[in-house]
């Protein structure tokens, strides 16, 4: 159904995203910051993916890079110059119709919105995947398996002294390294508008529904709290204490680390942007693409890159069964590089 989101849309948009990006999925203050803008400066409308024509042109818009960087600096101004970037580097007679956001998460599932208000696009119900992920790839809806696809990837990104943009093509996995790489001479994040495809193609391989199942969620947790994200989501509360130990450290574009609780349990989390395991007692209870979720003692989520020694926690899991999945989420091949991180096996199996 098409509709304009209202003001009533932002909190619960940011929030909800704040507890499906299972960690990531980039931070809340700037969401906020974010959505509010794009809905000072225009209007956005939100379609679902039945409301277009299935060959019509969406882009992906995302945010690339590690959020706990101190130097990270993304302006509506680098928004919008991605979509600018991309236009120009499009064949002839490729025309963009819509913008879709790669992942749920505090920052990106309101990504699209500043774009939609300033260009007049309309943003797709649809996210690449329904929950935050830490590689490109994740959120690239398997194009990497076409072997024909050709990525289009525009970015923009960085404080004056930092900055730069640029647009590469080629093979997926090529053009998402050297976006990596331009994050991390940016400060830490960029900007990204990438890889346009049909709505059909989106609709068939991503997660449609997406933006309103975070909208839900936030709804749940504004009136009910954890209990109510639980319930909605058939979700169950695995640790509660105070955080003992905690590391985070940027490698290769990435927030990498762990946090460690003070209860019985011995409860570990370990994090690449987002929660990819749980381990209790030295066993692995849960993994990704479950979502893993961390909330403080109030029972406002915290992303991964704001917990911090001393704080009380409270961890989530929600069956993977729950969310709206991309493909990408069982593709053993694009965990060899987070297993490499993480010097451990955790990809989904069969």
């Amino acid at each position: 159904m098409k509709r304009k989101l209202t003001t009533d849309d932002i909190q619960a948009a940011i929030w909800g995203g704040a507890i499906l990006g299972g960690g990531g999925g980039g931070l809340i203050h700037r969401g906020d910051v974010a959505a509010k803008l794009a809905l000072s400066v225009g209007d956005v409308e939100m379609w679902s993916a039945d409301e277009f024509a299935a060959e019509d042109l969406t882009a992906t818009v995302a945010l690339v890079g590690a959020p706990g960087a101190p130097d990270t600096h993304v302006t509506p101004a680098h928004l919008l110059r991605t979509i600018e970037l991309l236009r120009s580097a499009l064949p002839a007679g490729q025309n963009l119709v819509a913008l879709n956001t790669n992942e749920n998460g505090a920052e990106t599932t309101v990504n699209g919105w500043f774009h939609a208000a300033l260009t007049g696009l309309p943003v797709i119900d649809l996210a690449c995947n329904g929950r935050a992920h830490p590689t490109g790839t994740m959120g690239s809806l398997g194009l990497h398996t076409e072997p024909n696809f050709r990525s289009y990837q525009a970015w923009a990104g960085g404080t004056a002294e930092r900055y730069n943009e640029g647009v590469a093509q080629g093979r997926l996995e090529q053009v998402a390294g050297v976006v990596r790489r331009a994050s991390v001479e940016a400060g830490g994040m960029v900007a990204v508008a990438r890889n346009p495809v049909s709505v059909s193609y989106a609709r068939q391989h991503g997660a449609p529904g997406a933006i309103s199942q975070a909208i839900q969620v936030g709804q749940a947790w504004m009136e009910r709290g954890l209990d109510g994200v639980l319930t909605l989501l058939k979700g169950r509360e695995m640790a509660h204490g105070k955080v003992s130990r905690y590391q985070c450290e940027q490698q290769g574009g990435l927030d990498l680390g762990f946090l460690e609780l003070d209860d019985r349990e011995q409860t570990r989390l370990r994090f690449i942007n987002e929660y990819m395991l749980l381990e209790q007692g030295n066993k692995t209870g849960s993994r990704f693409p479950d979502l893993l979720m961390t909330f403080d003692g109030e029972g406002k989520p915290v992303v991964s890159a704001h917990v911090r020694e001393g704080m009380e926690l409270r961890v989530i899991r929600v069956p993977a069964d729950q969310l709206l999945l991309s493909r990408t989420m069982y593709m053993t091949e694009l965990y060899r590089p987070l297993e490499a991180l993480l010097k451990c096996e955790f990809a989904p199996q069969g």
